[in-house]
């Protein structure tokens, strides 16, 4: 378990060293992208595929509102794909387990928030030195070392320790318990598709969504040639649009040299 917990921090490190540092913001610590990574170290790329996917559908919705985020999708795919392949559970649980997990890291992270705050003044002024390699070379640090090594402390505590515990907790429920965790983590797919939704619904593309649900439900498609079709009619639209915008433009501008022209 040591061994794993160093594996599981290390490609949280990782992962935040390669946003924050290359790649700006949310590429690394999306759970498609986190999972497989984990899932790859453990020795079970397949389970965390198919888990960093399952909860990327969880956390869709989820993005900052200015510095509050309500959960942290990185550390809680880590741990939620190191429980599966470690315990040998059903991933759904993993998948299920996911969501309070983050929760969890987030609150945590929040209590060093006004620890972060407080070195402002010390930014403020550096950067008032006109210092900027200095300022650029304590950035790169903070980002790498200081601002992750309490999450980072806290998840190698979580696999090396934590794991086994859940796992025996786990062992103990009824098969009846375990069945309704398998049902929740499928809901909370669905309920992460849907805060998605609403943040993009309107009724110029509303009909996308009832089109793709025929297409699955009575005709059987999968989710590839289903994404394959809508992106070709999405293209089209666009490119119609575009056309219909180049033109009304060329129209007007053709009505205005007429009325100079008149008058």
């Amino acid at each position: 378990m040591l061994q794993s917990a160093l594996v599981c921090t290390f490609v949280f490190w990782l992962a935040g060293a390669m946003d924050f540092t290359c790649f700006s913001w949310a590429l690394f610590t999306r759970p498609l992208i986190c999972g497989p990574i984990t899932g790859l170290l453990l020795g079970d790329l397949y389970s965390g595929i198919i888990m960093g996917g399952a909860i990327e559908g969880i956390y869709m919705g989820v993005s900052n509102i200015g510095g509050s985020t309500p959960a942290d999708p990185c550390p809680a795919t880590i741990i939620a794909v190191a429980y599966s392949i470690l315990t040998g559970s059903d991933m759904a649980t993993g998948v299920m387990l996911s969501l309070p997990i983050g929760t969890l890291m987030q609150s945590f992270t929040n209590i060093l928030t006004p620890f972060y705050a407080s070195l402002s003044v010390y930014w403020e002024k550096l950067a008032a030195s006109g210092n900027t390699s200095k300022m650029r070379t304590q950035m790169i640090l903070f980002d790498l070392f200081l601002q992750r090594i309490a999450q980072m402390l806290v998840l190698f505590l979580s696999i090396a320790y934590g794991i086994e515990g859940i796992q025996t907790v786990f062992n103990a429920l009824p098969v009846w318990v375990l069945n309704g965790f398998n049902a929740a983590s499928g809901m909370m797919t669905a309920v992460g598709f849907a805060i998605l939704m609403t943040m993009i619904w309107s009724k110029e593309v509303g009909g996308f969504f009832f089109v793709g649900f025929v297409l699955a439900k009575y005709l059987g498609l999968g989710t590839l040639p289903i994404a394959i079709l809508l992106a070709v009619v999405a293209l089209c639209v666009f490119f119609n649009e575009k056309r219909f915008i180049e033109i009304s433009a060329a129209s007007g501008q053709g009505k205005e040299n007429q009325e100079e022209d008149f008058f």
